[in-house]
């Protein structure tokens, strides 16, 4: 017992409230939780909605630049397709993806946005070699637009020398290829033109896995 100023031995009234129990604490902290999910669901909806998004790369159609498994951020915000960007864009043919029902779709949706899960109809992510209006040509391993020879530093590995083109880039769209053109499914082929208004943003940065984290160009 604590004794009052004037020995009394009577107990100083206060001195056990000068820290709140821990159950209080606890308590609050679980009355604040929901909030807080809240908040994080929230900007993680204005992240992927208006600024960056997470991205997995499906296939082998990028390598060496991508590989498989490799996880990239796009940004979406005041983007211009340009030669030699890293374009990711939905599927210009609007094929549907799978009815999730609402709640499945919202959940799909927001772990699609941080790259851990696969987009539930397919995106594509390819170079963006030709803009609208340009004339577009490959010829023994040789990239021309509008005539003129393109150097292509980011090609590796065996070189595919089939012609193909010239064509031109209709307005409103872009010719695009894959990286891996022995093995890509791009303008040439099934994709065909793509139209700008399908371009989701350019990726400009692998984030996973950690032994491959690097700017993109």
């Amino acid at each position: 017992m604590i004794e009052g100023p004037t020995g009394s031995g009577e107990p100083v009234e206060g001195t056990s409230a000068a820290s709140p129990p821990k159950e209080h604490e606890r308590s609050s902290f679980l009355r604040e939780l929901p909030v807080l999910i809240l908040i994080a669901f929230g900007l993680a909806i204005v992240l992927k909605t208006v600024f960056v998004q997470a991205f997995y790369i499906p296939s082998g159609s990028m390598e060496p630049t991508l590989r498989p498994g490799d996880r990239v951020l796009v940004r979406k915000i005041a983007y211009e397709p340009d030669r030699g960007d890293i374009i990711v864009f939905s599927d210009p043919q609007g094929r549907p993806g799978p009815d999730r029902g609402v709640v499945g779709g919202f959940l799909h949706w927001l772990s699609e946005g941080v790259g851990f899960a696969r987009p539930e109809h397919e995106d594509f992510i390819k170079r963006v070699i030709g803009l609208p209006g340009e004339t577009v040509e490959l010829r023994n391993g040789r990239l021309y637009v509008d005539g003129v020879q393109i150097e292509q530093p980011y090609l590796a590995g065996r070189q595919d020398t089939r012609d193909y083109g010239p064509v031109k880039v209709p307005d409103g769209e872009l010719f695009v290829l894959g990286d891996n053109r022995l093995n890509s499914n791009d303008s040439r082929f099934g994709l065909g033109f793509v139209p700008v208004d399908k371009v989701i943003g350019r990726a400009f940065v692998i984030v996973w896995p950690p032994s491959r984290m690097g700017w993109l160009r």
